[in-house]
């Protein structure tokens, strides 16, 4: 792998199982299992991606709902494994993927801080030393004794995007995760996006406002029905994108 690249998706195909008739209960479910007679039908959810990132490169992920475009960002995660082809990782990634999916909702602000950072690999003292950057980032200082699971989506979106940019990651992943904020933290959240990447963090960053997209990216990706249609420089890509969407 080149060592200016930091990523490297070669031939990347997903495919999930769906089932092809209803079934109402789990008795039934499970009848049909044993006397195999469940019946799947195959549906992939990305076919044959290839794209190399390039450290300190900026990369929006352009497409409608149920393009693909989180799947492809779960499969250079770690979460998802491709079907065929493969993912080459050359760095360290910070991923904001889903809300909360790194939360306990049992748990306060403060605690899920503490075990944020402990799955980031971050010592309780870092964490000490960063707790107050963390809660004024996020400006939930009147919150933090509130359990998560009390929390709108936005604060969580919040507190999240504060605990994975407290240092500077070498890939910052971020899905739609700014979209449920108010316009003044989005703003501030893309300042800092902006700082990190002048820094040299590599960023892959999926949102439907194209225009956020135009001035953080300097390259964009645009898939369809799973399928890559076009790769290249940002503004190019978008442009055809709008295009197909009879907006340009």
């Amino acid at each position: 792998m080149d060592r200016d690249c930091i990523i490297k998706v070669k031939d990347a195909t997903v495919r999930f199982n769906m089932a092809s008739e209803k079934i109402d209960n789990l008795k039934e479910y499970f009848v049909k299992l044993v006397k195999r007679e469940l019946l799947f039908q195959e549906f992939f959810a990305l076919q044959d991606v290839s794209f190399e990132v390039k450290r300190g490169e900026a990369w929006g992920l352009v497409g409608v709902n149920g393009s693909g475009k989180s799947t492809l960002l779960k499969l250079i995660c770690g979460i998802l494994k491709p079907y065929q082809g493969y993912v080459e990782i050359n760095g360290s990634i910070a991923p904001l993927i889903e809300l909360g999916a790194g939360f306990d909702g049992e748990l306060t602000a403060t605690e899920n801080i503490y075990l944020n950072g402990a799955v980031l690999g971050y010592s309780k003292a870092f964490m000490d030393s960063h707790y107050d950057e963390i809660v004024e980032f996020a400006e939930l200082r009147d919150f933090m004794n509130m359990p998560i699971k009390n929390y709108s989506s936005g604060m969580a979106a919040r507190l999240g995007f504060a605990i994975a940019t407290i240092v500077r990651p070498e890939i910052l992943i971020v899905d739609e995760v700014l979209a449920v904020g108010d316009a003044a933290f989005q703003e501030k959240c893309q300042r800092r996006m902006q700082e990190m990447l002048a820094g040299g963090t590599t960023l892959l960053f999926v949102s439907h406002a194209i225009e956020d997209v135009r001035a953080l990216c300097d390259h964009a990706l645009w898939l369809q029905k799973g399928k890559m249609m076009r790769k290249g420089e940002v503004n190019e890509v978008c442009d055809a994108y709008m295009r197909s969407l009879g907006m340009e």
